[in-house]
């Protein structure tokens, strides 16, 4: 069973239903099986800037940032939990910027949410770029 911890302010209108969709469909790619659980939190740009700034040292904002439960931990990834449930992290997405992406890649918000939240979970998965 996949379960899909989405946190997100009123002002922020997405489809949880899409994102629980997409996660199930990107860890059944990578043969991902068993109970999993991963958070997705929908956030300002003000919230995603002192993100950035704590754990990038980066003074602006970003799009997606990515929290490994599992990662630098001896570098061994997917601990077995005592539980059975598989915790891959948190994934956290700027919604101002997710919008302004959508408009310059001519998409709808949604898309590009989903297209972001993709991204952060294969970070997750331990899939990385240069």
């Amino acid at each position: 069973m996949v379960n899909v911890l989405i946190k997100t302010e009123s002002r922020y209108p997405i489809s949880k239903k899409g994102i629980k969709f997409l996660v199930e469909r990107v860890l059944a790619e990578k043969n991902i099986r068993g109970d999993v659980e991963v958070s997705v939190a929908i956030v300002g740009n003000r919230l995603m800037k002192k993100l950035n700034q704590t754990y990038r040292k980066l003074d602006k904002t970003t799009d997606v940032l990515s929290f490994s439960l599992t990662e630098d931990r001896e570098r061994k990834m997917f601990i077995d939990m005592p539980d059975d449930v598989m915790r891959l992290g948190d994934i956290v997405v700027s919604y101002p910027e997710a919008i302004n992406e959508a408009m310059e890649d001519d998409v709808l918000v949604d898309d590009k949410i989903g297209q972001l939240v993709e991204h952060g979970l294969l970070h997750l998965l331990g899939y990385h770029h240069e």
